[in-house]
């Protein structure tokens, strides 16, 4: 995870839109080809030979020129001044690296050796290559991102609506206390998805730069609360209800594989801890959490205060205003708002209450 999301910051680095990317594209149709280092610390500096000193303000212009000659070009690490151009690197040798050309071989061993933005194009092939690190990625070009962006939005779409569906579903189950175990690891399940979708989606949104902002709308208008109101479920059914339980659990959830996120039972094992029903189709109540957030101008506290005092939600359910008026922070106007807020939801999941669950699209 750590080295994916090393990939994406130096890709926003290149991305569409920046001075750096108009010197790269630049280079590109032009097939001079070109090798840059995007830093400028001690470890960089030690491996450079020769070449002309120059420290003068960056301008796509002046990149694209120096490019004409044969060697590596050093840029200050927020890319705004090129220090050197036309410079020899001499990295270790002895650093191992899978590429073959001369000048992918040094741009690897350089970005193993300082840890910097290395970028190499490739004068025959076209392709501009980032390292950092020990990782490497190819820029696509536009119209490839574009094409598999817009796939991914209409498959973001059909999770969404399949997702919503099954949430909307366990919030009937819930009223009225039908919930089983399988019910709660589908939409966890299917939660999942949607979220990984939206992942992919926001890799894609680095690699469009400026002209990914309606994609990024989009997506957002699409996973907004997706994430929050996860949390609230595992919060709800997890063996242990606090914040930071649930959010060890969705890491966990996040770094599963994607054949191992479609057993439900797995699923079912890691919420519960082992104290679980063994059986799919065995009995579960929710604490509440996610349904009252759902009641208007109803504190994240008093919350805590509901599930506290009455433990599940069906408690919160059969509760009378002079018990719902004892808990700490509701007064009798609050207690009616519960109770009618209640009821408003009992009244709205009415339409769904025997309606089989919809299978999720294939990915």
């Amino acid at each position: 995870m750590e080295e994916q999301g090393g990939i994406w910051r130096m890709v926003r680095q290149v991305a569409p839109g920046t001075p750096l990317r108009e010197g790269l594209e630049s280079i590109l149709h032009a097939r001079t080809g070109a090798l840059i280092v995007v830093g400028d610390s001690p470890e960089v500096m030690a491996l450079v030979d020769g070449g002309f000193r120059l420290d003068c303000e960056f301008t796509p212009a002046s990149l694209y020129e120096l490019a004409k000659m044969d060697g590596a070009i050093i840029l200050t690490r927020d890319a705004r001044r090129i220090l050197c151009a036309n410079a020899m690197l001499v990295p270790d040798a002895s650093i191992p690296t899978s590429e073959t050309g001369t000048r992918h071989r040094t741009a690897e061993r350089v970005a193993k050796q300082t840890g910097e933005l290395v970028i190499s194009i490739s004068q025959r092939r076209s392709l501009i290559t980032l390292y950092q690190g020990p990782v490497k990625h190819i820029l696509r070009d536009f119209p490839v991102i574009l094409a598999k962006t817009n796939q991914a939005l209409q498959t973001l779409e059909k999770y969404k609506l399949v997702r919503d569906e099954a949430v909307e579903r366990l919030s009937a189950l819930e009223l009225d206390d039908m919930v089983s175990v399988q019910d709660v690891a589908t939409v966890i399940q299917r939660t999942e998805m949607v979220l990984r979708v939206g992942a992919e989606i926001e890799r894609y949104i680095a690699e469009l730069g400026v002209e990914g902002r309606l994609v990024a709308m989009q997506l957002e208008e699409l996973t907004a609360g997706v994430a929050a109101e996860e949390l609230l479920i595992i919060r709800d059914y997890a063996a242990i209800s606090d914040p930071g339980y649930a959010e060890a659990l969705r890491a966990q959830l996040a770094s599963w594989p994607y054949d191992m996120l479609q057993d439900l039972t797995a699923i079912a094992r890691l919420l519960g801890a082992g104290t679980l029903p063994g059986s799919l189709d065995s009995p579960i109540a929710p604490r509440g959490y996610r349904m009252l957030r759902r009641i208007p101008r109803l504190p994240a506290g008093v919350i805590e205060n509901l599930v506290c005092q009455f433990d599940r939600l069906q408690g919160v359910l059969k509760a009378s205003l002079e018990e719902l008026d004892e808990v700490d922070g509701i007064g009798e106007a609050r207690a009616r708002a519960i109770r009618e807020g209640l009821h408003r939801l009992r009244e709205r999941s009415a339409p769904l209450r025997g309606r089989p669950a919809q299978n999720p699209p294939p990915p």
